[in-house]
């Protein structure tokens, strides 16, 4: 994967940087796994703003990924494609005895034509879904859970990846790359790899439109809304805000702890 500069003939393309997808499939393979995807603006149900800086956006269909393939399986990589509603690539994978298709995140070095494997039939591979206590110590995973056939909750972004450290019969620690130890049951699933499209950092959008295409508005200081919007708000002419700085929930945002090492 390749980066491509634009030619800065105008000022939104002078910062461009984008990624070339010469790899991928133009299209996605099957318009079945896809569904409408309703946006929420940011908004709950009453209208109320739960999320800021939110709204607009391109319209997207979702893709329906099985993160973690907890069912034993053999299957074959029909296509590498992009999702619009992520930063890492996804795999169509084929089940020739279910005769079923499903979309997954795709490992970095995935190809057309490769066998990905899940349960205690799934070797120590790249891309093969496994419980921790059948992982090495020192191997990079990734779509992590934290109980039992849980949900996929930790490492899902592009180019993300964690580290197994420690195990035992019980529990086993992991390490992300922002240097939290993960300390999660060994009956946990993960995927063996690192996540794909690893360059994604390098891009930079070049124009504030571009944002608004993602789904994202304006970022405003508090001090600039409503009393009722922020704890900074209002007042008359300019203030400081007459307070420590907090989030629109009076949560403090400055010299707080922010994370445990350990959780």
């Amino acid at each position: 994967m390749s980066i491509k500069i634009q030619k800065p003939i105008t000022p939104s393309l002078r910062n461009l940087i984008q990624l070339k997808y010469k790899n991928l499939s133009k299209k996605p393979f099957l318009k079945k796994l896809l569904k409408i995807k309703k946006k929420s603006l940011g908004k709950n149900n009453t209208g109320q703003i739960t999320m800021y800086h939110r709204g607009g956006g391109v319209k997207r269909k979702y893709r329906k990924i099985d993160f973690l393939r907890k069912k034993a399986s053999t299957d074959i990589v029909i296509s590498i494609e992009y999702d619009p509603n992520r930063t890492a690539h996804v795999a169509v994978i084929y089940n020739s005895i279910k005769k079923k298709y499903r979309y997954i995140i795709a490992p970095r070095f995935l190809k057309i034509g490769d066998i990905v494997k899940s349960g205690s039939i799934a070797e120590h591979k790249l891309g093969h879904s496994l419980e921790l206590s059948n992982i090495a110590i020192g191997t990079f995973i990734h779509n992590i859970s934290n109980k039992k056939d849980g949900k996929s909750l930790y490492v899902r972004t592009a180019g993300n990846f964690a580290k197994l450290i420690e195990k035992n019969i019980n529990f086993c620690k992991i390490l992300l790359t922002n240097t939290k130890i993960l300390k999660i049951p060994s009956n946990c699933r993960a995927i063996i790899g690192k996540i794909s499209n690893e360059n994604n950092k390098l891009k930079t959008l070049g124009k504030a439109g571009r944002s608004r295409w993602l789904n994202k508005r304006p970022i405003i200081r508090g001090v600039a809304m409503n009393p009722v919007d922020h704890p900074h708000g209002g007042g008359e002419g300019k203030t400081s805000g007459g307070r420590p700085s907090v989030s629109p929930w009076g949560k403090l945002c400055k010299n707080s702890k922010k994370f445990k090492k350990y959780f």
